[in-house]
């Protein structure tokens, strides 16, 4: 039909242009977070602009969608996000009683947070990139690309190898934070990190890097969702792994047709978005 044609179309061009070079050039015009200045709650809004020409689920602006997946989230996991302190090794018993110490733990709205803004790269079409550019699954480039599962309607015809594949034989580094992008550099786009956001106004409270890497790789479902370029993985990636299989059930079966009321939402999001990123940002 209309909408699975529109789903290939999208992915056809994806492979046909992301290359190392392409993903170098973007990574270097968005990087320096000098495109605009905006609130979360603004970008947000900008997202009810916006129809994912990828996703075959659905066919409403992507703003909603963030808002059924935090929702989701935090039905299912109120208090969520509590990171838990490591397990300590044994110790001889003191000779006197010690002081008690009272941990401190993670606070259990980040990941509700994650769930509202894990798409929200997806501006960047509303800055003027086109959608094979950002939206869709993340793949590698200057490598060679395993079979692309999930992403494609049923009975789509195979995608071409990207250019990349004959112009680079080898890996390159794009970002530096965690091990994968160390071993390969991921498609360009909103999910993985391709628009740059920095903070002018110090938060109460700060995310764990969990959090960061949902939002960075939950898109990258050739690795998390079908066990593909696992060899590029390393222990931390393993030890994450986890983390994005649950956003990922929120991520994909949270789509429905039943539009939630965001004016209702949007006090307790504010005060998540007040929390860990307040205030006009850098884009």
């Amino acid at each position: 039909g209309k909408l699975l044609d529109r789903v290939y179309n999208t992915y056809l061009l994806m492979h046909t242009h992301q290359t190392v070079e392409f993903v170098r050039r973007k990574s270097a015009q968005y990087g320096s977070c000098s495109l605009r200045r905006m609130s979360v709650m603004e970008a947000l809004e900008l997202l009810d602009q916006l129809v994912d020409e990828s996703d075959p689920d659905v066919d409403f602006p992507n703003s909603f969608h963030a808002f059924q997946t935090a929702e989701g989230i935090r039905r299912a996991h109120p208090d969520k996000g509590r990171a838990g302190a490591r397990p300590c090794p044994r110790r001889p018993p003191p000779r006197s009683p010690a002081p008690r110490v009272t941990r401190r733990r993670s606070p259990p709205d980040w990941f509700h947070l994650v769930g509202l803004l894990h798409d929200l790269g997806k501006v960047l079409v509303l800055f003027g990139e086109p959608q094979w550019a950002v939206v869709g699954d993340t793949f590698p480039v200057g490598c060679k690309v395993q079979k692309l599962r999930g992403s494609l309607p049923v009975g789509a015809q195979p995608l071409p190898t990207p250019p990349s594949l004959s112009e680079y034989m080898y890996q390159v580094m794009k970002f530096n934070n965690f091990a994968l992008p160390k071993e390969v550099s991921s498609a360009w786009g909103g999910p993985p990190g391709g628009l740059g956001v920095r903070g002018e106004r110090p938060q109460s409270a700060s995310p764990p890097p969990q959090a960061f890497y949902m939002i960075r790789f939950h898109s990258f479902y050739p690795w998390h969702a079908h066990g593909d370029y696992g060899h590029l993985c390393s222990e931390e990636d393993r030890r994450m792994l986890p983390w994005l299989r649950e956003l990922n059930k929120f991520d994909l079966y949270t789509k429905q047709e039943e539009l939630p009321d965001v004016q209702q939402l949007r006090a307790y999001y504010q005060g998540l978005i007040d929390k860990y990123c307040p205030g006009q940002l850098c884009w």
